[in-house]
């Protein structure tokens, strides 16, 4: 599990989201689909771009330069330089420029002049941006991306259109760049994808739908032998979910809040617990190279599928519970927020009767269940805590935790992130988030609106 944009898990909310990462300079990395069926795409809905993030922080929080660490990169510093553009209110220019630190330490070592090695470009990486409001409805954003540790520039087209109660994505990118379950990056020369998903909040039913197209062969983003994720192969795929979501709220606080004390957000300032159950299907088809994913799925399992030799397409079920509590009303200075989240998910439907199947099989026959068979009906388990410590600050963690009845110790903590966020009470519901991931071994800070 990713910081997925260090956002809390919304009740009814399925599906993966794009990851924020320091190795590139526009934060963003796709999610890899994996073995699984998931109703896996592109973020729903635009997003605060990562040079509006910095001209924010710079204009509005006295932040001179944005730092970050990546295992890839080292620590670098970020500073945003905007150049004018040909329509004022409905486009946004910038130049972002990064100077890697970690690297420039280390090379004065050697007896050079302190001034020289200032002077080096391999010591600096450029992002060129262009935003443009098209309509209050649609975006396009361009990027251009130079590194000096990479010779192949990064260059990204993407245009996001506002529908009343779904979000119309479309994403060029070439490279493109992925992180897989295992944290691993990868480089696909050239991916094309469109994404349609609901936005309705607390809506009774919900669709997605994602179709992408990779060419080229993956490369890792460190030097590495591992092989490519199947789905990133070159090939075409598509992916169409629909689910029924219902929520519950188990209890609400009646308490009066506190007058003329306006709370640090206004999204976390009401107690509650409440619970949300999600039941859907999701159809999947690729078509090239990226078909094999299917290819090697147990022929005992109940999911509905069709495969040949360069196309495959799958069908199957997924569910999810979860349960969120909320503690005080974010007014007071001190511990006046504590928040909870659980979510229990089962991405395959198939695989989990298909184990229930032989579980129930072994107890009727007096046998032992085997453990691929009691590992299939274990569901992946997200946990979110959040405290406030003093004011605007609080403390939060996300973390992932699973199962593996093949290792001497069954429970496994996945990619937990740590986090410090500091909450804008003068914008209602606006937070500048820190946070560290010591699996990815990264660090970056970022801004948030309006997210819970």
């Amino acid at each position: 599990m990713t910081m997925k944009k260090l956002r809390w898990a919304m009740e009814g909310e399925f599906w993966e989201l794009d990851s924020s990462t320091p190795a590139t300079m526009d934060g963003v990395a796709r999610p890899v689909a994996g073995e699984l069926p998931l109703p896996l795409g592109l973020s729903r809905g635009a997003r605060l771009s990562r040079p509006k993030q910095i001209d924010f922080m710079q204009r509005f929080m006295a932040a001179p330069f944005i730092p970050s660490f990546s295992n890839g990169v080292g620590f670098s510093l970020q500073r945003l330089l905007s150049l004018p553009s040909f329509a004022r209110d409905a486009c946004f220019t910038t130049l972002l420029g990064q100077f890697n630190v970690q690297k420039f330490a280390a090379s004065l070592k050697r007896s050079e002049s302190i001034w020289k090695r200032f002077s080096d470009p391999q010591f600096y990486s450029l992002n060129l941006c262009w935003e443009w409001l098209i309509t209050p409805q649609d975006t396009l954003l361009l990027t251009s991306e130079a590194q000096a540790d990479h010779k192949t520039p990064r260059k990204k087209a993407v245009f996001h259109h506002k529908f009343p109660n779904h979000n119309l994505t479309v994403e060029a990118s070439s490279p493109s760049l992925f992180l897989d379950d295992d944290g691993n990056y990868w480089d696909v020369p050239f991916t094309l994808a469109m994404d349609v998903g609901s936005i309705a909040p607390h809506s009774a039913t919900s669709c997605h739908f994602c179709i992408s197209h990779n060419a080229g062969s993956p490369r890792p983003l460190t030097p590495s032998q591992i092989p490519p994720p199947p789905t990133l192969l070159p090939g075409l795929s598509a992916k169409s979910a629909f689910s029924f979501n219902k929520h519950f709220d188990i209890w609400k606080s009646e308490a009066p809040k506190a007058r003329m004390v306006q709370p640090y957000d206004i999204l976390l300032s009401n107690p509650h617990v409440s619970a949300s159950t999600i039941l859907g299907s999701v159809i999947t088809a690729s078509l090239g190279e990226n078909s094999i994913t299917l290819h090697g799925q147990d022929e005992e399992s109940f999911m509905l599928c069709t495969k040949g030799a360069n196309y495959a397409a799958s069908a199957d079920l997924f569910a999810s519970a979860s349960l969120s509590a909320q503690l005080g009303n974010f007014q007071k200075n001190f511990l006046d927020l504590t928040r909870f989240h659980a979510r229990l998910d089962i991405p395959s439907g198939s695989k989990f009767v298909n184990g229930a199947y032989k579980v129930a099989r072994a107890l009727y026959n007096s046998e032992a269940p085997t453990a691929e068979a009691l590992q299939a009906i274990n569901p992946s388990a997200t946990l979110s805590f959040q405290q406030q410590m003093a004011g605007p600050f609080s403390l939060r963690v996300d973390s992932g935790v699973s199962v593996d009845l093949k290792k001497d110790w069954y429970l496994n903590v996945n990619d937990p992130v740590f986090a410090v966020e500091y909450a804008m009470h003068v914008l209602g519901s606006a937070k500048a988030v820190a946070w560290y991931s010591p699996k990815q071994r990264e660090f970056m800070i970022e801004l948030r609106f309006f997210e819970t």
